[in-house]
Parts: C-alpha cells; sequence; structure tokens
C-alpha cells in the first residue's frame, strides 16, 4: 500500500471565512461539496467541515485522512497488521474510502480517486 499524502481535518464555525483564509494561505482554490448534512471545502491539504454538531461530533474522531492509490489494497494490508475496519470501502463523489481504527485507537480515513468508471 502507497501512501500518497494525508490531509488535515479541521471542524470549522464559519466555512466561508476559513475557506478564504486557507484559499490565501496555501494558493489554492476550495473545493466545495456537502455530505450527510455537512458543508466542506477542500482546500490544499485542509479539509474544512461545517455543519450540525451531532454530525461534526463523528468527524472529530478522525484524525486524518489518509490517500492511498486503492482503497482495496489499504483494507487488505490494514486488515493484516491488526487495524480494525469499522466502515467501507465505499463509493463517495470523488471515489472511495473506508474507516478503519489502529490498534493504538485512532481513526482514520482512507481515501482513493478511484470512481465506478476506472
Amino acid at each position: 500500500m502507497d501512501i500518497l499524502g494525508t490531509t488535515l481535518r479541521i471542524c470549522v464555525d464559519d466555512l466561508d471565512t476559513s475557506a478564504d483564509f486557507y484559499a490565501r494561505l496555501t494558493g489554492a482554490t476550495p473545493q466545495r461539496f456537502e455530505r450527510g448534512g455537512v458543508s466542506a471545502a477542500a482546500v490544499g491539504c485542509f479539509l474544512l467541515m461545517s455543519g450540525p454538531e451531532r454530525e461534526l461530533e463523528v468527524l472529530r474522531k478522525v484524525t486524518a485522512t489518509i490517500a492511498v492509490d486503492d482503497v482495496d489494497l489499504a483494507y487488505a494490508t490494514l486488515s493484516e497488521v491488526g487495524a480494525n475496519i469499522v466502515a467501507g470501502p465505499v463509493a463517495t463523489p470523488v471515489g472511495r474510502n473506508l474507516l478503519a481504527v489502529h490498534p493504538d485507537g485512532s481513526v482514520f480515513e482512507y481515501a482513493d480517486r478511484k470512481t465506478g468508471d476506472q
């Protein structure tokens, strides 16, 4: 399994103001989307999330998103080394992901960019 990068997850109160700050900081254009009642903006290596507290409470438990080339391979590797896969792999608007709890208790999302036509 190749780890291609990491996205830092940040819950914010004001998505517009935060997206503007991180866009100026990184020089990246925010990519906006909504999922499950949460509004999000991907800006460079940052994923900003805003929404109802009950939804954010769950999202705060995920330490980071780890980009991989293939979620199926990540699933196999994580299972082999003792991680507990708690969700996925599932399709998302931009690829596939899974959630895994590492033996130390930390929770990570693993995501690839593979869609149904790949």
